[in-house]
């Protein structure tokens, strides 16, 4: 994974506005979603790092997480997000994807 930059994840999250997605989301206080699917209708990154991303779904509401640090593009085009502590532990998880994630 790679270190977030800002308008490289814009852009990335541009691609799936618009769509119906699947989310993949999990937080190490054991709080998770998957493969919940929804039509995104606005993405936002903000901060100065780690950052936080809200995503605006269609008549349902919104998504945030908060503390991400790393991004990667599989090779699938799933938008991987995750926020690692300073020792290296993954503390969040934030996915999205066109096509269900795999159980």
């Amino acid at each position: 994974m790679n270190p977030i930059i800002q308008s490289e994840v814009e852009e990335l999250l541009r691609a799936f506005v618009g769509e119906e997605i699947h989310v993949h989301s999990e937080a190490t206080s054991y709080v998770f979603v998957r493969n919940f699917k929804l039509k995104l209708t606005q993405a936002f990154v903000a901060g100065e790092g780690p950052f936080r991303v809200a995503f605006r779904f269609d008549h349902i509401g919104w998504l945030r997480m908060e503390a991400l640090t790393h991004y990667e593009l599989d090779h699938e085009d799933r938008l991987l997000l995750a926020g690692y502590d300073d020792r290296g532990r993954m503390n969040v998880a934030l996915h999205l994807g066109k096509e269900p994630f795999a159980e």
